[in-house]
């Protein structure tokens, strides 16, 4: 029996509870709480304030990202070596949360759009759970498969990938049974957020899919999708988040 999460977003208390009740846990990125769209808090209001988040916001939920862009470039002018050193210390904060919240279970991690990967595996790996990107691991004697990461509107952001570096990732794991990731495959209704009306998805995972053909695929990212689960041919598909809100994990075997 494996327990999978994503979108954790700071509920640590929850995910402590779930690690608690045994078996292999994973969890498939976004640790963090940059911000909760619903509260209008987390470590981006701590870092910005709650005005030039809620301007930045707004912008993006239009659609207009290089708008939301020019509100952060115009917060960050002349702190950013402040404002870096401020968001990397919340998060290490965060991410040792995370470590203890975990502590004792046989945990798998990967990273999301918001998590610092590299910061990430360092606390993660310090703590004794297991980092895991590109790779496959056996778990419960079944070999399961790690890509971690976003694709979306935020090049450079150290969460994002592109698809070519989704594929690259996907094809150093090969063939699972089960593949984890944080972000949806291309295919529309579990890709839409239907409160946020925009969607996410990778075309890499869904050629994976259709090429590998493994029997079960788990990810997160999308928070309020159109649809929870599909069959992409021979695959399962399912979204495991959005943790911070339901705290619930999902059950496989």
């Amino acid at each position: 029996m494996m327990l999978l999460v994503a979108d954790v977003h700071g509920a640590w208390a929850r995910l402590r509870r779930v690690a608690a009740g045994g078996g292999p846990i994973l969890v498939l990125g976004d640790l963090p709480n940059l911000i909760d769209y619903r509260t209008m808090d987390g470590l981006l209001v701590e870092v910005f304030g709650k005005g030039v988040v809620a301007e930045a916001s707004h912008l993006r939920w239009s659609g207009d990202y290089e708008g939301a862009r020019r509100v952060w470039r115009a917060a960050t002018r002349g702190r950013g070596k402040e404002i870096s050193a401020r968001l990397g210390s919340l998060l290490r904060e965060d991410y040792l949360a995370a470590a203890a919240a975990l502590a004792g279970a046989e945990a798998y991690a990967t990273y999301g759009n918001v998590d610092d990967p590299v910061l990430m595996a360092e606390v993660m790996g310090s703590a004794g759970i297991r980092f895991v990107d590109g790779e496959a691991v056996e778990i419960g004697g079944l070999r399961v498969g790690f890509a971690g990461g976003g694709i979306g509107p935020d090049p450079g952001a150290p969460g994002i990938v592109t698809e070519d570096e989704m594929g690259d990732k996907l094809s150093r794991i090969g063939a699972v049974d089960i593949l984890c990731t944080h972000v949806a495959p291309a295919v529309g209704p579990l890709g839409y957020d239907v409160v946020a009306g925009s969607s996410k998805h990778s075309v890499a995972v869904l050629e994976y899919l259709m090429d590998q053909r493994p029997p079960f695929h788990y990810f997160g990212d999308v928070h309020q999708p159109q649809a929870t689960a599909w069959r992409v041919g021979f695959t399962r598909c399912r979204n495991v988040g959005f943790f911070r809100s339901t705290g619930r994990a999902v059950r496989h075997g």
